[in-house]
């Protein structure tokens, strides 16, 4: 597959299942998924329908157990573990429910870090961190370190620290759900703005509808397959 026309995320028939206690659990039953440049989707399911073994998947976290996950037209269940953390680090960006962030480093520093590991100077890290943060209209927090930071807060420094290496393809696992309503509308728009700006493609798991209607389209998952949500009608049967 070229990579010059090729989609950002193609997942072509992604089989994913477990074995817990002799027994098969099958998640992802011939899976297909496209995501083009710039394109932000929406994944809605309810919890236990494996929406984070598809993330971890798409995400290179994870290997399919059939099938194939292609990034910019390469096939990358062959990749050995090297190659694989080295696309990860340089091309996909993680926002989880929880921030994950460093405690014993600042806002800046955080942000800082990803880049770093990948080469960057210092100096250029620092430039850019400190560029995002005030992007996501938390600059002035760059100081503190995240638990002198509200959940918002905390969440818009870890969205920060995702697209730090100016990745490909955004993955987000419920980055709201651990919010209030209005924190999580407020960093919602912070992302969407983002990704917008910059050119992304994102993949974002969430239960919220009305967020969800913001974005290109929604998917669901039935019986491990990926199919298309009609989120327009789930926000209209909510009224």
């Amino acid at each position: 597959m070229s990579a010059r026309n090729a989609p950002v995320l193609l997942l072509e028939n992604v089989q994913r299942h477990y074995e817990e206690v002799g027994k098969r659990l099958d998640v992802l039953k011939d899976a297909n998924l496209t995501i083009e440049t710039g394109e932000m989707v929406a994944l809605v399911a309810p919890s236990g329908a494996g929406k984070s073994t598809l993330l971890h998947t798409a995400g290179l976290l994870e290997r399919p157990n059939g099938g194939e996950v292609y990034l910019s037209g390469q096939a990358c269940s062959g990749l050995n573990d090297r190659q694989r953390t080295a696309r990860r680090r340089n091309d996909i960006g993680f926002v989880y429910q929880f921030h994950h962030l460093l405690p014993e480093f600042s806002a800046l520093e955080n942000v800082m870090l990803p880049q770093m590991i990948r080469g960057l100077s210092q100096s250029d890290a620092k430039d850019r961190a400190q560029e995002l943060l005030d992007y996501m209209r938390i600059g002035q927090r760059a100081a503190h370190r995240p638990a002198e930071l509200s959940g918002g807060e905390q969440q818009r420094v870890a969205i920060a620290r995702a697209v730090a290496n100016a990745p490909l393809l955004l993955l987000a696992d419920e980055p709201t759900g651990n919010l209030d309503p209005e924190t999580s509308s407020y960093v919602f728009e912070a992302l969407e703005a983002l990704v917008r700006q910059s050119g992304l493609s994102a993949l974002i798991a969430t239960h919220n509808h009305a967020l969800a209607a913001r974005m290109d389209r929604a998917i669901t998952m039935q019986d491990g397959k990926l199919v298309p949500f009609d989120v327009k009608a789930a926000v209209k049967a909510s009224l």
